[in-house]
C-alpha cells in the first residue's frame, strides 16, 4: 500500500447503466499498476461475473458481498444487518493500511433504502487515511456524500436493453 500520496473520493450515480462497469474497470487499471483494491458489494449476494476478478489480478483486488440473491424491494431486518456488516468490513478494508483504493459499490441505493444510516458512511470518507482513494457507487447518492466527493460522474439512461424485454446478459449485466 502506499503508492497515492493522496486518495480522492469519486461518486458514480445516476440511473443509467455503468457505475459498477466504471469502478470495476478503475480496479483493474489499478491491480495492473500494482495497486491493492478492496470491493465491497452492497446489496448484492448474486454470482456476478466480477467475482472472479481475484484470479485474473494475481489477487491484488479482492471483492466481498454484502447481500442476499434476491432482489430488494422492501429492505428487511436481514437486508440492514448484511448492510452493516458490510460497512464494518469495509471501514476495517479502508483503515488497513493493505489497501490503496476501496470501492463502496451500491453504497448509494443502499443508504437511500435505509440499510445504512449516511452518518456512517460520510464518517467513513471522512476518516480514511489521506493515501486511500475511495469510489462510492449506486443510485441516487446523497447530497452528504456528494459534497465530499472530488469526482461526481452521473450515469444518465437514454436507452436500455430492459425497455424491450432484454434480461441482464451474463458477461454483460451480470
Amino acid at each position: 500500500m502506499g503508492k497515492l500520496s493522496s486518495g480522492l473520493v469519486q461518486v458514480y450515480t445516476g440511473n443509467g447503466k455503468g457505475k459498477t462497469t466504471a469502478a470495476l474497470g478503475l480496479a483493474i487499471r489499478a491491480a495492473g499498476r500494482e495497486f491493492s483494491v478492496f470491493i465491497g458489494q452492497f446489496m448484492k449476494g448474486v454470482s456476478y461475473g466480477e467475482l472472479a476478478i481475484e484470479k485474473f489480478t494475481g489477487g491484488r483486488v479482492q471483492i466481498r458481498q454484502f447481500g442476499t440473491e434476491s432482489l430488494i424491494h422492501t429492505a428487511d431486518e436481514n437486508d440492514r444487518r448484511l448492510a452493516q456488516k458490510g460497512l464494518e468490513i469495509c471501514q476495517k478494508a479502508v483503515q488497513s493500511e493493505h489497501y490503496d483504493i476501496c470501492i463502496l459499490d451500491e453504497v448509494n441505493i443502499a443508504v437511500h433504502m435505509g440499510l445504512l444510516d449516511v452518518k456512517s458512511v460520510v464518517e467513513l470518507v471522512r476518516s480514511r487515511p489521506k493515501n486511500v482513494e475511495i469510489i462510492l457507487t449506486g443510485r441516487y447518492a446523497p447530497q452528504e456524500i456528494l459534497d465530499l466527493a472530488d469526482l461526481i460522474t452521473e450515469m444518465k439512461e437514454i436507452r436500455h436493453p430492459y425497455q424491450k424485454g432484454i434480461p441482464a446478459r451474463e458477461g454483460i449485466e451480470r
